[in-house]
């Protein structure tokens, strides 16, 4: 029996959580700028399903803290991504710091993705109608 076998945590599913003080704001902002609709629906709260993996939005009178990635996509193609999502609206955060800064709402990572055998990544992040800050993600190999 390997390790997997005997932990319960490592057979399960990781699901995100992402709070909301207003779910009816959300659901339209997943909707109409990320072309997101859930899958099932119950008192405070939503669930979606992207590429296997679940999150859901949950009503919250806690506001999102904004000041992390809370939750990303990864994806084959960001430049396409991104300038999808601007086209329904989505405002991507730049950064321009000493080592990081982003271009067109994109930044060259080096170093992250390497258990993926990735030399860097390039990222970019935007907020939901909560104060969410999401992600997206492409490993650059």
């Amino acid at each position: 029996m390997d390790t997997d076998d005997r932990n319960i945590l490592a057979r399960g599913r990781v699901a995100t959580r992402l709070p909301t003080q207003d779910l009816d704001r959300a659901r339209r902002f997943y909707s109409g700028q990320l072309g997101l609709e859930p899958v099932d629906e119950r008192p405070g709260g939503l669930l979606y399903r992207c590429g296997g993996a679940e999150f859901v939005l949950f009503q919250s009178v806690g506001a999102a803290p904004g000041t992390f990635t809370q939750m990303a996509w990864e994806v084959d193609d960001i430049e396409t991504a991104v300038s999808e999502l601007k086209r329904r609206g989505v405002v991507f955060e730049e950064v321009d710091l000493p080592g990081f800064h982003t271009r067109d709402g994109i930044a060259e990572i080096e170093g992250n993705y390497p258990s993926k055998g990735a030399r860097g990544e390039r990222g970019a992040w935007f907020r939901d109608s909560e104060g969410n800050l999401l992600g997206i993600g492409e490993p650059i190999v």
